[in-house]
């Protein structure tokens, strides 16, 4: 069947039971409330997590916890290494300087997912999404994703950008009927998404998206191969969105 590839910026699919939908409205109501204060004047704050990359630099190991929060404007963030951050606007959007005078500059690659902020040594990368750093249940190979909330339980063939090898990330399904779902996931640097797929039943076309990142996506055999314009590759089998 052709497969038509979509971006879907800032929604989700909800389904399943009223109280799984409440779960999915309420997570989603936070990260919309707190980007709205991210740009404001209110105060406010957050638990977090900042990840630490040496200038230059695209691969870190440092993934620790911090509290970002701001307040008219100025911004606050506290590492769990000691190291605290006190940035100033500057003149201009996205511009701030910080409690030496050094120009720091504030980037929104990652979408809903959080902040960038390029420090003169080294860049911090602020995740809403901090529970990738709590303890992980090993008796739940696939946390944060229990079948408490989800229809169905799985760890996906995963690739990051660059990698060679597929690694395994895990997702929660939900399911509904003509054989769709909506796939929450988390891939190998802890951000949470989510991908759907959908088909029109009047043409018999497939579709897939995905939260706020593009991609492309082919059918091949039982399984859907997706290409994520970050360089992720993804595998994810027929089986896991029909069920059986």
């Amino acid at each position: 069947m052709p497969a038509i590839v979509m971006t879907l910026i800032g929604t989700q699919i909800l389904m399943a039971t009223e109280g799984r939908k409440k779960m999915k409205i309420s997570y989603w109501l936070t990260i919309t409330m707190f980007a709205a204060w991210v740009g404001g004047s209110l105060a406010d704050s957050v638990e977090a997590r900042c990840d630490i990359y040496p200038a230059g630099e695209d691969h870190t190991d440092v993934s620790i916890p911090c509290r970002f929060s701001q307040r008219q404007g100025a911004i606050t963030i506290i590492r769990s290494d000691g190291v605290t951050h006190q940035l100033s606007p500057a003149e201009a959007l996205g511009h701030y300087r910080d409690e030496e005078g050094h120009a720091v500059y504030r980037q929104s690659g990652l979408g809903d997912q959080g902040l960038i902020f390029r420090f003169p040594a080294e860049s911090v990368y602020v995740y809403w999404d901090n529970s990738s750093l709590q303890p992980q249940d090993p008796d739940n190979p696939t946390a944060p994703f229990s079948t408490a909330d989800y229809d169905a339980t799985t760890l996906l063939p995963c690739k990051p950008a660059g990698a060679t090898e597929f690694s395994q990330c895990p997702a929660g399904i939900l399911r509904m009927e003509n054989n769709q779902a909506s796939i929450e996931v988390r891939n190998p640097s802890g951000e949470q998404f989510t991908i759907n797929f959908l088909t029109d039943v009047s043409n018999q076309t497939n579709y897939v998206n995905a939260t706020n990142r593009e991609l492309n996506a082919r059918l091949e055999g039982d399984t859907w191969i997706l290409e994520f314009a970050n360089g992720e590759v993804w595998q994810v089998p027929l089986a896991a969105i029909e069920g059986g």
